[in-house]
């Protein structure tokens, strides 16, 4: 009696476990099931986007006479079909050399043809590009969406922020709608439209890799990184945020074979929006000004400065009748906030000074030998020319410096004349060896300005403030190298 209820139990016991397991594998499948399609419905559906922008996407195309051998420039091993419509997309990347006559290269002058990309910013016919795509261009086409092909002029060029402004002669165009690169957030979906090898109206899509990136040849443009899919012929073509917004002007990549390497930059729509206006209300760009040449703070200069961390734009020079130099911006100062905006690294300066409208006060916050100062900076414009460097020559004799490895000297006139050295104080380096120095990276030819914040006007100066240094510490060395002025930090081992 007992095992037959037992028995019974179990049977039921079993049912049940049956049950549940069955309903644990009916709910497990559903999920599986239903997986893929919650996925794809994260994923952005460009095709309205597409549809809704694509007319306002224009195709660029310019000629130029020129005499110079459009391979001259490219890599070593890297070769580009002379007449190729992409000559001065690689240009742009590969950098620019002289042009010369048929005589110095043995070229005759040639049809050079540049393919870029554009949009249409208003209905009477205002178009955005780079720079890059039009410059010296004798002829530029603009072509639509519709097969049209007209004559474009061009109402201004900004070399720095590689932004170009064109009209062309129509009325009730479509238009891109702009929108902020502020709001943009790293990983947010952004798609391309433009002509990549001539392919009108090619779509790629990706993400934001990064913002407020700097590159060396473009100081005053805080880029927008991206992974979208950009190649010749993509220049000065939009970039969409998912509303379908113009949030920056496609612009440059980072390659070492000349195509898509999965580094593309735009610049942000606000820059290229602050250039157009001064385009067409005076024809060219101006720009703020403050005068000082600037680095980033590394871990070891942090620690010769006294700071808890590395941050800011350290000044390693001051023009001359600069504003910064009428404000009492010294060299050593780490310039920290500009008009409220913190600056974190040096990058960050140069676009904040640049959009900062001529003859307005700025306030700057800086660090001076451990404290923190405010000042007041009446903003100049930004020129073209290059600084002129006076001379007042010295000379000392060369002695060597056994506890940093250096052989130093006070330059000649000469010396500074070849070397393009400041005219006064500083030794001039004749010999790295083994060292303290070496491990800075101080280098033969370098001339050697200040130690911390102590000036060095001659080789027993120098000798004097090098034998007072305290090893295990690590020390700021003010050098100029090649028309530049940096700072090293140096540390004596003990």
């Amino acid at each position: 009696m007992n095992r037959s209820n037992d028995t019974s139990y179990l049977n039921i016991e079993s049912f049940y476990m049956r049950i549940i397991q069955c309903a644990a594998l009916v709910f497990c499948i559903s999920l599986l099931a239903g997986l893929p399609g919650s996925v794809y419905a994260q994923l952005p559906d460009f095709t309205v986007l597409v549809e809704q922008n694509n007319s306002a996407v224009v195709n660029i195309s310019t000629t130029q006479k020129v005499t110079a051998n459009p391979q001259q420039d490219m890599p070593e091993g890297f070769e580009v079909p002379e007449g190729t419509p992409y000559d001065e997309f690689f240009k742009h990347f590969f950098g620019e050399g002289g042009q010369g006559g048929q005589g110095g290269n043995g070229h005759p002058p040639a049809e050079a043809r540049s393919l870029g990309s554009g949009f249409i910013l208003s209905p009477d016919g205002y178009v955005i590009t780079n720079h890059h795509v039009i410059k010296d261009a004798d002829e530029i086409v603009v072509k639509l969406q519709d097969r049209r092909q007209l004559l474009a002029k061009v109402v201004g060029s900004d070399k720095r922020s590689d932004i170009a402004l064109l009209k062309i002669d129509a009325t009730d165009l479509p238009t891109a709608r702009t929108g902020s690169s502020d709001k943009l957030k790293v990983g947010a979906w952004v798609l391309a439209i433009g002509s990549p090898f001539g392919f009108d109206h090619s779509v790629t899509a990706g993400i934001v890799s990064a913002k407020g990136r700097s590159l060396p040849s473009d100081n005053y443009v805080p880029f927008i990184q991206t992974d979208v899919a950009i190649n010749p012929g993509n220049s000065g073509g939009p970039l969409f945020n998912l509303d379908g917004e113009v949030v920056g002007v496609n612009s440059q990549i980072y390659s070492r074979t000349g195509g898509f390497m999965g580094l593309s930059f735009a610049i942000p729509i606000e820059v290229a929006l602050q250039v157009v206006d001064q385009l067409k209300s005076q024809g060219h760009v101006s720009r703020g000004w403050l005068g000082v040449q600037i680095q980033d703070v590394t871990r070891e200069l942090a620690e010769s400065f006294g700071m808890k961390k590395p941050e800011g734009a350290l000044v390693s020079r001051v023009l001359d009748k600069s504003p910064a130099e009428a404000a009492g911006v010294q060299i050593g100062d780490i310039i920290t906030e500009f008009n409220g905006q913190e600056i974190v690294s040096s990058a960050d300066l140069p676009p904040m000074v640049g959009k900062t409208p001529i003859g307005e006060t700025a306030k700057i916050k800086v660090i001076r030998e451990g404290h923190r100062k405010e000042l007041g900076v009446r903003i100049g414009a930004l020129s073209d020319e290059e600084e002129q460097v006076a001379e007042t020559p010295e000379q000392g004799k060369s002695q060597k410096v056994d506890r940093l490895g250096l052989a130093v000297t006070v330059p000649t006139r000469e010396q500074r004349e070849q070397l393009e050295l400041p005219a006064q104080n500083g030794v001039l380096v004749q010999n790295v060896g083994p060292g303290a120095a070496a491990e800075a990276g101080i280098r033969r030819g370098d001339l050697i300005l200040r130690i911390q914040d102590q000036t060095i006007k001659d080789v027993n100066d120098f000798n004097t403030l090098v034998k007072a240094l305290k090893p295990g510490k690590s020390i700021a060395l003010l050098v100029h190298r090649k028309g530049n002025a940096l700072f090293l930090a140096l540390k004596l081992k003990g």
